[in-house]
């Protein structure tokens, strides 16, 4: 990995790009290789550049940046995206989350939050921000049906409580003892995709603390 990250931006309003270059810039390792004003040139900049983020805002002329986050998505899997909106709609942050960010940040996020944002996606994770994360939360404990990540599962094998196989590795894990960040670091994902699936099974499982959640895990024979 090159010690420099590589962005292309991808905003309607110059002046907002001039703001987010001036301000990356000011990072020794960041470098915004390139710049555009709607999603269909944010597809052409990504393959032609290569960066390895591409930042965009969602509600754009000529192609939207959820489109251009589902396109890059196979064209250019390797360039990490994040959504930087001033919207911050249950319908938005579903939909980008979905398509393939990897983050997704409000216009009014300040300065330390958006550069953590950007390492924690450089370096393979996902950021949220706490409102958009409890967006994603609470979709999950209502049951809504949007897909946020797509995780395997053996659909031809019937689990008590409808768990993914996903779901029972957790389980296992959390009833060994280990923390979400011991877990996240087993499992080699973020912390915020393991309390995410911890969230998920214990809510199928309709209990609300570890001493009920083993209780029922023997009594299920899930142990």
């Amino acid at each position: 990995m090159s010690n420099v990250t590589s962005i292309v931006l991808a905003d309607d309003h110059s002046l907002v790009r001039d703001g987010i270059r001036a301000l990356l810039e000011e990072e020794g390792d960041l470098k915004v290789v390139g710049e555009v004003s709607n999603g269909e040139e944010a597809i052409s900049m990504v393959l032609d550049k290569n960066p390895d983020l591409l930042i965009i805002d969602i509600r754009m002329p000529v192609m939207n940046g959820i489109d251009a986050v589902t396109e890059l998505k196979t064209k250019s899997p390797a360039t990490k995206c994040i959504i930087l909106s001033m919207h911050d709609s249950e319908e938005y942050i579903l939909k980008s989350v979905s398509a393939g960010a990897s983050g997704y940040l409000l216009k009014d996020t300040g300065k330390t939050e958006f550069l953590k944002a950007i390492h924690t996606v450089r370096q393979g994770g996902k950021y949220f921000s706490g409102d958009i994360s409890n967006v994603l939360v609470n979709n999950l404990l209502h049951s809504k049906k949007v897909q946020v990540e797509k995780v395997p599962e053996d659909k031809n094998t019937e689990t008590p409580f409808d768990l993914t196989s996903k779901e029972l590795q957790i389980l296992q894990l959390v009833l060994s003892g280990l923390t979400n960040k011991q877990i996240s670091e087993k499992l080699q994902k973020s912390k915020r995709t393991i309390e995410t699936h911890r969230f998920n099974l214990m809510r199928k499982m309709e209990v609300k603390n570890l001493m009920d959640l083993s209780k029922k895990a023997q009594a299920s024979g899930l142990v």
